[in-house]
């Protein structure tokens, strides 16, 4: 019997790539796995309140809850969006999802007819190229630019533009080159999507981890349809709980069949995870203290890969200023050139064309979350397969 076509066709890189390393491992090999933004397989853990708050749900309740997620959280995005972002939303206009690839998922469903095309950067997060193509629609990559840290061209992203075009969406700071864009490139992403009455899509889920320079959400513009995306896995070191939620930022109403399509898919689902809803609360209600840490060893890690990764021949790359990705650039099939390393010298990244096919390829993706010491190994046996 045969599958649908459009589940054969998905491609997700950054789980792809450990198949092989797991044909290894049943052959007791160790890899160093720098493939995967999970803070918690190394030395971080999700903050001790927020394990509490579960727990205690737990014996609590354990029954469904609203679709759009439950009111105390969407109360605390509220809160929070103001503080951070000086936003001012209801509760009305958030839902609650199981994670951001959740979120990415439904708004598509609803904002996607096929041969409708979406801008996604290039390279961008996987599952915005993945789930635009499993409903039919394009996603169009528009450039970003190496030499300057991966900035958006703003001249491509205006050419790729048609009547076709529903959105562009923006990943800040970006996965995978751990770009951090600063206020007047976000103005003018929201300038072309106002000229174009497209609707600007932010998933901000990296927005607390950052370096030298400050995150900003395009939330400041005020006569744009918004769609922010975001969620606890990453800054709140909790990945597994499955926990995101979607921000319909509304302009003239012009997102409100959109945002039913959404509603329509969460009531079919459901809920998501009552329990780790509970965690995500005692996450933005409670001590905050965790972030500073987490950035301060991030930000350690970060320089020592960059200086290592630039030291190495055939090997070259742009500093990250935000999340815990680094994208360096090489000669030849990077596909290719992933697995040689992961057979050979048994370090897996991720091949960068798996990010996009035309602005990724060439290069490959690491993560920095392990101790430095774990990082040394790799750039060491980096280093011993680029020379040989």
């Amino acid at each position: 019997m045969k599958p649908a076509k459009r589940t054969m066709d998905i491609e997700y890189a950054i789980r792809d790539v450990v198949l092989p390393a797991r044909e290894l491992e049943k052959k007791g090999i160790e890899i160093i796995k720098l493939n995967i933004g999970d803070p918690d397989k190394f030395d971080f853990d999700t903050p001790e309140h927020m394990k509490k708050a579960v727990i205690d749900e737990m014996k609590n309740f354990n029954g469904y809850g609203d679709s759009e997620g439950l009111l105390e959280l969407r109360e605390a995005i509220v809160q929070r969006e103001k503080k951070k972002n000086n936003l001012d939303i209801s509760v009305n206009d958030i839902v609650v999802t199981t994670g951001v690839t959740e979120s990415i998922q439904m708004l598509f469903g609803a904002l996607l007819d096929p041969g409708d095309e979406i801008l996604v950067p290039g390279p961008t997060y996987p599952p915005y190229i993945a789930l635009a193509k499993f409903f039919g629609a394009v996603p169009v990559p528009y450039r970003t630019i190496e030499e300057e840290n991966w900035a958006p061209d703003l001249d491509d992203m205006r050419k790729k533009i048609n009547e076709k075009t529903k959105a562009v969406a923006v990943i800040n700071p970006n996965n995978p080159t751990g770009a951090l864009y600063d206020k007047k490139t976000l103005k003018e992403i929201g300038n072309i999507a106002a000229e174009n009455d497209i609707i600007f899509i932010s998933d901000e889920i990296y927005d607390m981890i950052t370096y030298e320079g400050k995150h900003f959400s395009p939330s400041f513009m005020e006569d744009i349809p918004l769609i922010i995306l975001n969620g606890i896995s990453k800054v709140y070191l909790s990945p597994g709980w499955r926990v995101g939620w979607t921000i319909f930022r509304d302009y003239n109403e012009k997102l409100n069949e959109i945002r039913e399509g959404y509603l329509k898919q969460a009531r079919v689902r459901i809920c998501s995870n009552i329990l780790t809803q509970k965690g995500a609360v005692a996450a933005l209600n409670g001590p905050q203290d965790h972030i500073k840490d987490m950035i301060a060893k991030l930000r350690e890690r970060r320089d020592y890969i960059y200086k290592r990764l630039n030291d190495i021949n055939g090997v070259s790359t742009q500093k990250p200023g935000g999340a815990f990705y680094i994208f360096p650039k090489i000669d030849g099939d990077d596909k290719k050139f992933v697995l040689d390393v992961l057979n050979k010298v048994h370090v897996l990244f991720v091949h960068g064309s798996g990010f996009c096919p035309v602005y990724g390829k060439g290069h490959f993706r690491s993560v920095f979350l392990p101790p430095i010491e774990t990082i040394e190994r790799a750039m060491d046996a980096l280093e011993m397969y680029m020379k040989k």
